[in-house]
């Protein structure tokens, strides 16, 4: 088996490897894909019987990481890539809640709730990503 190192890179102090871009460019793409379910449980807030839907993430890239991370030694680790894992959003009907005033289960202030939150680490994450082709460009042309 071969070993497998990812390239690091370091931004303001700190060390971000290769595959934690492709990380965050995976977790924009869940949030942009939340922002869509978001913005349609908001629109059909009135619209009788429509039953909220949420996306999964969250859960399946934990389940996946924790089974595809195996040490070979102790002070080793082999980390695959969100790519190499085939993690995607996957929209679900919620049920969990009843209906809310006999029309349907969506509630105004969690989806707004959940669309500032989704706001802040979409802002986040976006940053990140940015500062990290920064540097990336400033390597390229020499530091200048």
């Amino acid at each position: 088996m071969a070993l497998v190192l990812p390239l690091l890179f370091k931004t303001n102090g700190i060390v971000m490897a290769a595959s934690s871009i492709n990380l965050l460019e995976n977790y924009i793409s869940h949030l942009s894909t939340k922002n869509k379910v978001i913005s349609q449980n908001i629109a059909n807030i009135g619209t009788e019987g429509y039953t909220r839907q949420n996306v999964k993430f969250q859960d399946m890239l934990t389940s996946e990481m924790n089974s595809s991370v195996k040490k070979t030694e102790s002070k080793h680790m082999n980390l695959s890539s969100p790519s190499d894992l085939g993690i995607d959003n996957e929209i679900f009907l919620d049920k969990s809640k009843e209906p809310n005033g006999g029309i349907n289960n969506v509630d105004i202030e969690t989806e707004m709730a959940e669309l500032a939150e989704n706001a802040i680490n979409f802002k986040f994450t976006s940053k990140k990503i940015a500062g990290h082709y920064q540097l990336l460009r400033s390597v390229i042309k020499g530091g200048r």
